[in-house]
């Protein structure tokens, strides 16, 4: 039996419908004694959901973004921990009983061979995010890099603690997984991706949906920008041809 040295975080807006379900899954997972969602100003249910499921629960009055969901989930945990901090698992709220499957990202860092651990979806649901985006996200990476991300989106990723407080502050909103791969690797943490069976709901194509898709390209373009100066070029020749 694994010893309890893990801590899940769970970023959630609006999820009562999956939220319960996922909570249930991070908790069976080996070596997982918490699961902190943070409910960030959700209009529905959430919250309630997720704390009947088990986990404990943080609350943001107003929506501040996935990025300070990540850090007030964090500081709860380590408000948590006791001498030996734990290692995070960050999940999505959607992935329902998909989160099981979690478990293989944890076990390079739990071995110390990795720092942080990148989720690569197995199944065909297409990940949030649309390709210009991902393109985006991905060529900026490898440039300012040389790591190929395969899904550099995806944001299943267990970190160790010394790992996370090197990467803080965190970029805004929905570049953050972005700009983690990047200062971690050029301060010379070791990522490991791993494949895994997860799904969590597919993008639709709605109004919604677009206006996501124009959120995450605005917050990988400005993670980007501080970080490598070739921005502004790459995204001229994303723009899609006439």
């Amino acid at each position: 039996m694994t010893s309890p040295d893990t801590a899940v975080v769970i970023p959630a807006k609006n999820e009562a419908d999956r939220i319960g379900l996922t909570v249930k899954s991070a908790l069976d997972l080996p070596g997982v004694d918490l699961v902190v969602v943070v409910d960030d100003g959700s209009t529905d249910q959430t919250g309630k959901v997720a704390r009947a499921a088990g986990a404990k629960v943080v609350r943001h009055s107003r929506n501040r973004g996935k990025a300070a969901a990540m850090e007030t989930g964090a500081e709860a945990v380590r408000l948590l921990d006791a001498d030996t901090p734990r290692h995070l698992l960050f999940l999505d709220a959607d992935l329902a009983g998909t989160a099981q499957a979690a478990a293989p990202l944890v076990e390079p860092v739990r071995a110390g061979e990795a720092d942080m651990t990148i989720a690569v979806f197995q199944t065909r649901v297409k990940l949030a995010g649309h390709g210009i985006v991902v393109r985006l996200s991905r060529d900026g990476i490898r440039r300012a890099t040389g790591f190929q991300a395969s899904q550099p989106l995806n944001g299943q990723r267990c970190l160790t603690r010394a790992a996370f407080e090197a990467a803080r502050p965190l970029a805004h909103g929905f570049g953050v997984e972005t700009a983690l791969t990047i200062d971690l690797l050029r301060k010379g943490y070791r990522i490991v991706e791993v494949e895994v069976e997860m799904a969590h709901r597919a993008t639709g194509s709605d109004w919604r949906a677009q206006l996501h898709r124009a959120k995450q390209l605005r917050d990988v373009a400005l993670a980007l920008a501080g970080r490598e100066p070739v921005v502004v070029e790459s995204l001229a020749k994303l723009r899609p041809k006439r």
